[in-house]
């Protein structure tokens, strides 16, 4: 991976089906770089759809938030080694034994791969927290879990944008940060619960914001897409 510390723009590619897929790659043919497959489409058409995404000239980021027994979890970078995938999550809720098979697995197989931890999910609020009894607030329980991702050898995190500064101030400015529940200002939040504009999240020190619907839905979704590009400059 580039060590390029400019913020990036991430395509979270969330459609149902791969036709709807392929038509809005070949609408922002140029307009970025990144792509983010999740499970829907990974659990459609599998790992050849990846491959297709990658022959089109973009960069992978797989997130499939792996969180599994420590063996199945290495078994499953491993395999995901052989695809053309530059960052994958796993849930760092798994514990550090999960995480450290796993940053081992990716250390002889691939070590292209960036990992990535996620924390707290961006749709999960402190009263989400208590239902699954966490009693402490999100920002407390983002950090705890970045230490123990990073501490396990994992190569980054997945945040909420209202976590990056005390993450920037915990861990410093070397591990990857990326950020979803971005929303350029006048959208909707959706479901999303902790959010920021793609400035803000630049500005307080993510390495990459995925973006979604914003693009997805947009009238014209290369010129939204190189607008929020614009304003991480």
């Amino acid at each position: 991976m580039s060590e390029d510390r400019t913020c990036q723009l991430i395509l979270a590619l969330d459609v149902p089906t791969r036709e709807e897929a392929i038509a809005l790659l070949d609408r922002i043919d140029g307009s970025l770089q990144w792509i983010k497959v999740g499970l829907q489409l990974f659990t459609a058409y599998g790992p050849d759809f990846v491959s297709e995404i990658a022959d089109r000239g973009y960069r992978v980021f797989l997130d499939l938030k792996l969180h599994d027994i420590p063996n199945t979890v290495a078994k499953a970078v491993q395999s995901i080694a052989s695809l053309p995938v530059e960052m994958l999550t796993l849930h760092a809720a798994g514990g550090s034994e999960m995480m450290r098979w796993a940053a081992q697995a990716r250390n002889d197989h691939a070590r292209h791969l960036s990992l990535l931890g996620v924390t707290v999910l961006t749709s999960m609020d402190e009263k989400q927290l208590r239902e699954i009894n966490i009693q402490t607030s999100p920002e407390e329980q983002v950090l705890h879990l970045a230490r123990l991702t990073l501490d396990a050898g994992v190569q980054g995190l997945v945040c909420s944008p209202l976590e990056l500064q005390p993450l920037r101030q915990e861990i410093g400015p070397d591990p990857l940060l990326v950020t979803p529940g971005i929303r350029p200002s006048g959208s909707t939040t959706d479901e999303q619960k902790r959010i920021l504009t793609p400035s803000e999240a630049a500005a307080a020190g993510s390495s990459f914001i995925v973006v979604g619907r914003p693009i997805l839905q947009a009238n014209d979704p290369a010129e939204a897409a190189s607008n929020i590009r614009d304003q991480l400059s």
